[in-house]
């Protein structure tokens, strides 16, 4: 998006005058308790900055982030810092792909068409499930959404969640299930960070979900989910990773239903946190009650393949309460690009990621533990991310703050004592060596812990 704003204060104030505003009217439904009162913006005052003065001021306020590219970052949570080939950029960034945001007429828009069934054609050959949309918002409404379709097809109105699914994702499908009058049932994990043995009985839940790899990295049994939702009446859910289903048997192989999740690790960089871009895979049985978009492929009357939006007409995401979901567009441009970085790596690429994502987590977990200092929390095999606790207490805050002193982001602290930390291919053995190195020295010789 250009920087130049080509629009005067006066004739702004001239376009609002003429429809009964003044621009403060526009802030009215903020409330006045979270209004910020006293700006102090060096420089700021009635008549505004100068071209140079605001960007200044900005580039300013930015550098005071940390960023991955200039900081070593153990930080996932959802999350991930993959490597992001150059040439994800130089496509993406062609105007077509660009400019184009969601295909409002459809068939006009060949090229976000056929980019929109590669992704659903890739997203089906990973999770193994016969059907996929076009994209939802994020890993988070993706879950609910999936949650939603359980409802619609089993016409009940519980659902059961593992609580090793994401904490943001839960709030999320708890926001949507308080407003659909729905309810939300969350199960305690076992001692070894899994859904296994947990799983309740009654016919009455619509849907069974779990993560896998779960927050914790731990890889769930999704053999177990299928039994149990099969034997309930439900239908399973599971909320996975992409790039562990290189590795991993796929959610479809085991009989899931449902396979949902973040693609933000295809390729997409960590953006501060978004935006990103969820998923959604399904068996044939549930395709008309799925929520979105779905692109097909067909022929035109020359004989030629064209590609159409399918199955669904765009009104029905205009019907309120009568439509099968009001997602009604899809984050086609991440899409895009996450859908470039699956046929740039391939299937041995792919694999090739996860493995040393997966090999480089064990050797950083081994390496703390070796310290000392840190004992693992679940004794459970787990990819590209996990959770250690400090075997004498202390406070985690402490420590990653001064991990940034010497420009390194730590792991999430879940507690004063739980640490989860994240691995991917990008990591060298070096940079490991020297946190590791650098954590037992601010532990051992500043004693950053405290007492």
């Amino acid at each position: 998006m250009s920087g130049y704003i080509p629009i005067s204060r006066e004739k702004r104030a001239e376009l609002l005058e003429s429809v009964g505003l003044k621009l403060e009217n526009l802030f009215d439904v903020i409330p006045d308790e979270i209004k910020i009162k006293d700006v102090n913006f060096s420089g700021l005052n009635a008549k505004g900055l100068s071209e140079q003065e605001i960007i200044a001021q900005l580039t300013n306020l930015a550098e005071r982030n940390q960023r991955v590219d200039q900081y070593d970052s153990y930080l996932g949570a959802g999350f991930y810092d993959h490597y992001s080939p150059a040439v994800i950029d130089h496509i993406i960034n062609r105007q077509e792909f660009l400019t184009s945001y969601t295909p409002y007429q459809a068939e006009m828009s060949q090229g976000t068409l056929q980019a929109i069934f590669e992704w659903q054609s890739y997203i089906c050959r990973l999770t193994g499930l016969d059907v996929s949309n076009s994209s939802i918002y994020d890993g988070a409404s993706a879950a609910a959404e999936a949650l939603l379709l359980v409802c619609r097809q089993t016409k009940k109105s519980k659902v059961w969640i593992s609580e090793g699914l994401n904490p943001e994702y839960l709030a999320t499908i708890k926001t949507y299930f308080h407003a659909a009058g729905l309810e939300v049932e969350v199960g305690a994990l076992n001692e070894y960070g899994t859904a296994a043995g947990t799983y309740p009985a009654g016919d009455d839940y619509a849907g069974y979900l779990i993560q896998s790899p779960n927050f914790f990295g731990i890889v769930e049994d999704m053999r177990e989910l299928v039994k149990k939702a099969e034997q309930n009446q439900a239908l399973s859910v599971v909320s996975c990773d992409l790039i562990s289903l290189a590795m991993f048997k796929s959610p479809g192989e085991v009989g899931v239903d449902i396979a949902c999740g973040e693609a933000q690790p295809l390729g997409i960089p960590l953006n501060f946190g978004g935006p990103a871009v969820g998923f959604l895979a399904a068996k044939q049985k549930l395709m008309r009650k799925m929520p979105g978009r779905i692109a097909g492929q067909t022929t035109d009357t020359e004989g030629k393949i064209a590609y159409v939006l399918t199955l669904q007409a765009r009104e029905q995401h205009i019907r309120r309460e009568k439509a099968t979901s009001n997602i009604c567009t899809n984050q086609a441009l991440l899409a895009t690009a996450a859908t470039i970085y699956l046929a740039l790596n391939g299937s041995a690429g792919l694999k090739e990621v996860a493995e040393q994502s997966a090999a480089k987590a064990i050797y950083l977990h081994g390496k703390l533990i070796q310290t000392g200092l840190f004992e693992a929390v679940y004794d459970k095999p787990f990819f590209r991310e996990f959770a250690v606790k400090l075997k004498h207490g202390g406070s985690l805050d402490l420590l990653n703050k001064k991990l940034l002193e010497h420009r390194i982001i730590g792991g999430l602290a879940l507690s004063d004592e739980i640490w989860l930390l994240a691995v991917t291919e990008k990591k060298s053995k070096k940079a490991m060596d020297d946190f590791v190195a650098l954590v037992s020295n601010l532990i051992r010789d500043e004693n950053v812990l405290g007492d």
